[in-house]
């Protein structure tokens, strides 16, 4: 489950040069979901993606340093979307008319690894937002966004007094709903400025909206959540050691819990 949540909540980035495979993959049960991607160059080809021949300085010296195309993204949606994985050669005339020929691009890929079952919530300001799953099933956070964005939302709409329609989002929304949700059968937090800050300008109206899935998981030993977690001697400073009462198996459950949540922050 802690290797689950890890992969899960990880944003991926994968690349490959003209004439390579680019390969996405995602773990059971999560399908890819493309959020950017580029081709063409933007550097050097000494930095990045080296040309496979060897070229005379004068050559290098016309390399084409601004080049890209307007394609990549819909063609990674159409090769990779919602597909667990996706492998493909890249080259030129997968993305149509080439932009600058006799210079060596490069394809780059961000993409995140989507539950095949998950849920949506939405609270408006101020409201309580309750997530909860079934007996013997813990929440999952996907993604979490406090703030207004461009597309709004239908639950809160949006009254501009006067304002312009203006996108921001709260920074450390996906960290706060992890410490209060992960890995819990049910939690609550109220959609406020008090909790995660404001990261819009005064008088603009914001929404949390929460992604998550239930996931099954060994039944964990209750631990004292009003104590704070003890540094382990063994460890880093930046990672934390819960003392359940229990045997091993428990304990390397929950360690590994720890360790994914401490590389998710």
């Amino acid at each position: 489950f802690a290797g689950y949540i890890s992969q899960v909540l990880r944003n991926y980035t994968d690349h490959a040069c003209d004439g390579e495979y680019v390969s996405l993959r995602c773990p059971h049960r999560t399908t890819i979901s493309i959020q950017s991607s580029f081709y063409g160059r933007i550097v050097p080809s000494h930095q990045m993606c080296p040309s496979r021949y060897p070229h005379s300085y004068a050559t290098l010296i016309k390399e084409d340093v601004a080049c890209s195309v307007g394609t990549s993204l819909q063609k990674m949606l159409d090769e990779c979307q919602d597909r667990r994985s996706c492998q493909f050669l890249v080259n030129s005339r997968l993305f149509g008319t080439d932009p600058c020929p006799g210079t060596g691009k490069y394809l780059l890929v961000w993409y995140k690894c989507r539950p095949n079952e998950y849920k949506s919530k939405v609270a408006c300001e101020d409201d309580k937002l309750r997530l909860s799953c079934k007996k013997s099933m813990v929440i999952a956070i996907y993604s979490a966004i406090f703030g207004r964005t461009q597309g709004g939302s239908l639950e809160c709409p949006y009254q501009s007094l006067g304002m312009p329609m203006i996108e921001c989002q709260s920074a450390t929304a996906l960290q706060l709903m992890i410490k209060r949700c992960h890995g819990k059968r049910s939690c609550s937090i109220y959609a406020s400025t008090y909790e995660f800050g404001d990261p819009c300008y005064p008088g603009i109206q914001k929404h949390l909206n929460v992604i998550y899935t239930c996931d099954n998981t060994p039944l964990l030993l209750p631990v004292d959540e009003t104590q704070p977690p003890a540094l382990s001697s063994s460890s880093s400073s930046s990672s934390s050691s819960m003392e359940p009462v229990g045997v091993s198996t428990e304990m390397a459950l929950l360690s590994n819990i720890l360790a994914a949540y401490a590389f998710i922050t």
